[in-house]
Protein backbone atom coordinates (compact mmCIF):
# COMPACT_ATOMS: atom_id res chain seq x y z
CA UNK A 1 0.00 0.00 0.00
CA UNK A 2 1.41 3.25 -1.29
CA UNK A 3 1.80 6.37 1.79
CA UNK A 4 -0.52 8.47 -0.33
CA UNK A 5 -3.19 5.54 0.03
CA UNK A 6 -2.69 4.74 3.55
CA UNK A 7 -2.43 8.45 4.93
CA UNK A 8 -6.11 8.87 3.41
CA UNK A 9 -7.50 5.75 4.76
CA UNK A 10 -6.28 6.89 8.51
CA UNK A 11 -7.26 10.55 7.87
CA UNK A 12 -10.81 9.78 7.68
CA UNK A 13 -10.33 7.58 11.27
CA UNK A 14 -8.98 10.80 13.48
CA UNK A 15 -9.36 14.24 14.08
CA UNK A 16 -6.65 17.02 12.48
CA UNK A 17 -4.51 16.97 15.28
CA UNK A 18 -4.46 13.41 15.63
CA UNK A 19 -3.53 13.32 12.18
CA UNK A 20 -0.84 15.51 12.81
CA UNK A 21 0.99 13.45 15.30
CA UNK A 22 0.45 10.37 13.16
CA UNK A 23 2.52 12.22 10.28
CA UNK A 24 5.07 12.82 13.17
CA UNK A 25 5.20 9.32 14.13
CA UNK A 26 5.40 8.16 10.20
CA UNK A 27 8.37 10.12 9.75
CA UNK A 28 10.00 9.58 13.12
CA UNK A 29 9.84 5.77 12.49
CA UNK A 30 11.00 6.38 9.18
CA UNK A 31 14.25 7.72 10.59
CA UNK A 32 14.66 5.38 13.60
CA UNK A 33 14.29 2.58 10.92
CA UNK A 34 16.86 4.23 8.54
CA UNK A 35 19.17 4.62 11.68
CA UNK A 36 18.66 0.89 13.29
CA UNK A 37 18.24 -1.09 9.90
CA UNK A 38 14.36 -2.21 10.22
CA UNK A 39 12.36 -2.27 7.32
CA UNK A 40 11.64 1.60 6.61
CA UNK A 41 8.35 0.21 4.50
CA UNK A 42 6.88 -1.62 7.49
CA UNK A 43 8.09 0.85 9.72
CA UNK A 44 5.90 3.97 8.13
CA UNK A 45 2.91 1.29 7.48
CA UNK A 46 2.62 0.45 11.49
CA UNK A 47 3.01 4.37 11.65
CA UNK A 48 0.71 5.14 9.54
CA UNK A 49 -1.83 3.15 11.37
CA UNK A 50 -0.81 3.27 14.68
CA UNK A 51 -4.00 5.00 16.16
CA UNK A 52 -6.29 4.18 13.56
CA UNK A 53 -8.84 2.73 16.50
CA UNK A 54 -8.30 6.21 18.92
CA UNK A 55 -11.19 7.17 18.14
CA UNK A 56 -13.87 4.55 17.97
CA UNK A 57 -16.45 3.90 20.97
CA UNK A 58 -15.33 2.52 24.25
CA UNK A 59 -18.01 0.24 24.00
CA UNK A 60 -17.09 -0.72 20.78
CA UNK A 61 -13.22 -1.90 21.24
CA UNK A 62 -14.54 -3.66 24.91
CA UNK A 63 -16.81 -5.61 22.74
CA UNK A 64 -13.93 -6.35 19.86
CA UNK A 65 -11.70 -7.19 22.99
CA UNK A 66 -14.52 -9.82 24.32
CA UNK A 67 -15.77 -11.15 21.05
CA UNK A 68 -11.96 -11.33 19.21
CA UNK A 69 -10.70 -13.32 22.34
CA UNK A 70 -7.67 -10.72 23.33
CA UNK A 71 -6.78 -10.96 26.76
CA UNK A 72 -9.16 -10.25 29.09
CA UNK A 73 -7.30 -8.34 31.48
CA UNK A 74 -7.06 -5.00 28.98
CA UNK A 75 -10.90 -4.45 29.97
CA UNK A 76 -9.05 -3.97 33.78
CA UNK A 77 -6.95 -1.28 32.60
CA UNK A 78 -6.99 2.29 31.72
CA UNK A 79 -9.64 2.28 28.46
CA UNK A 80 -6.52 4.35 26.77
CA UNK A 81 -5.00 0.77 25.74
CA UNK A 82 -7.54 -0.60 23.97
CA UNK A 83 -7.04 1.56 20.91
CA UNK A 84 -3.33 -0.44 19.83
CA UNK A 85 -4.92 -4.09 19.98
CA UNK A 86 -7.90 -3.10 18.96
CA UNK A 87 -6.48 -0.78 16.11
CA UNK A 88 -4.81 -3.75 15.12
CA UNK A 89 -7.59 -6.12 14.72
CA UNK A 90 -9.72 -3.43 12.34
CA UNK A 91 -6.13 -2.33 10.23
CA UNK A 92 -6.80 -6.27 9.37
CA UNK A 93 -10.42 -6.70 8.94
CA UNK A 94 -11.07 -3.12 7.03
CA UNK A 95 -7.97 -2.11 5.58
CA UNK A 96 -6.88 -5.98 4.76
CA UNK A 97 -2.92 -5.74 6.14
CA UNK A 98 -2.06 -9.13 7.05
CA UNK A 99 1.48 -8.35 7.82
CA UNK A 100 1.75 -9.74 11.23
CA UNK A 101 4.90 -7.60 11.86
CA UNK A 102 2.72 -4.21 10.94
CA UNK A 103 -0.02 -5.89 13.20
CA UNK A 104 1.92 -6.58 16.76
CA UNK A 105 3.86 -3.01 16.39
CA UNK A 106 0.28 -1.52 15.96
CA UNK A 107 -0.83 -3.86 18.49
CA UNK A 108 2.15 -3.27 21.40
CA UNK A 109 2.39 0.30 20.46
CA UNK A 110 1.14 1.61 23.93
CA UNK A 111 1.81 -1.21 26.31
CA UNK A 112 4.98 -2.68 24.64
CA UNK A 113 5.94 -6.04 25.93
CA UNK A 114 8.23 -9.25 26.15
CA UNK A 115 10.59 -9.33 23.43
CA UNK A 116 9.89 -6.45 21.26
CA UNK A 117 10.72 -6.78 18.20
CA UNK A 118 13.13 -4.09 16.28
CA UNK A 119 9.71 -2.98 14.44
CA UNK A 120 8.19 -2.55 17.77
CA UNK A 121 10.31 -0.63 19.25
CA UNK A 122 10.67 1.33 16.52
CA UNK A 123 7.11 2.27 16.49
CA UNK A 124 6.27 2.29 19.95
CA UNK A 125 9.18 4.93 20.52
CA UNK A 126 8.60 7.05 17.26
CA UNK A 127 4.66 7.44 18.67
CA UNK A 128 7.03 8.69 22.13
CA UNK A 129 8.99 11.20 20.74
CA UNK A 130 7.38 12.72 17.24
CA UNK A 131 8.08 16.29 17.21
CA UNK A 132 4.86 17.60 18.15
CA UNK A 133 5.19 15.88 21.72
CA UNK A 134 5.74 18.33 24.44
CA UNK A 135 5.95 16.92 27.96
CA UNK A 136 8.54 16.36 30.43
CA UNK A 137 11.28 14.00 29.62
CA UNK A 138 10.57 13.57 25.68
CA UNK A 139 14.18 15.46 24.54
CA UNK A 140 16.23 13.47 26.85
CA UNK A 141 14.72 10.38 25.18
CA UNK A 142 14.92 11.92 21.48
CA UNK A 143 18.33 12.32 22.47
CA UNK A 144 18.82 9.15 23.70
CA UNK A 145 17.23 7.87 20.54
CA UNK A 146 20.09 9.10 18.69
CA UNK A 147 22.56 6.76 19.90
CA UNK A 148 20.54 3.32 21.52
CA UNK A 149 17.33 2.89 20.54
CA UNK A 150 17.30 0.49 23.95
CA UNK A 151 18.73 3.09 26.10
CA UNK A 152 15.90 5.64 24.64
CA UNK A 153 13.18 2.89 25.42
CA UNK A 154 14.24 2.27 28.53
CA UNK A 155 14.04 6.19 29.20
CA UNK A 156 10.43 6.32 28.08
CA UNK A 157 8.91 3.52 29.72
CA UNK A 158 10.86 4.53 33.23
CA UNK A 159 8.77 8.18 32.34
CA UNK A 160 5.71 6.26 31.77
CA UNK A 161 5.87 3.81 35.18
CA UNK A 162 7.01 6.74 36.56
CA UNK A 163 4.12 9.45 35.96
CA UNK A 164 1.39 6.67 36.54
CA UNK A 165 2.21 5.66 39.77
CA UNK A 166 2.88 9.44 40.62
CA UNK A 167 -1.10 9.72 39.17
CA UNK A 168 -2.14 6.47 41.43
CA UNK A 169 -2.95 5.01 37.72
CA UNK A 170 -2.55 1.11 37.56
CA UNK A 171 0.42 -0.09 35.78
CA UNK A 172 -0.53 -3.11 32.84
CA UNK A 173 1.18 -5.68 33.60
CA UNK A 174 2.82 -5.76 29.86
CA UNK A 175 4.15 -2.28 30.32
CA UNK A 176 5.89 -3.79 33.67
CA UNK A 177 7.50 -6.85 31.74
CA UNK A 178 8.61 -4.80 28.73
CA UNK A 179 10.61 -2.52 31.61
CA UNK A 180 11.87 -5.47 32.96
CA UNK A 181 13.04 -7.07 29.52
CA UNK A 182 14.88 -4.03 28.91
CA UNK A 183 16.32 -4.02 32.14
CA UNK A 184 17.95 -7.53 32.75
Amino acid sequence: MKREEALEIVKKQLTERRYVHTVGVMETAIELARQYGADVTKAELAAIFHDYAKFRPIEEMRDIVISENMPSELLEYSDELLHAPVGAYLVKKEVGITDPDVLAAISYHTSGRVNMTLLDKIVYLADYIEPGRSFPGVEEVRQLAKESLDSALLQSVSNTLTFLIKNNQAVYPDTFHFYNDLIL
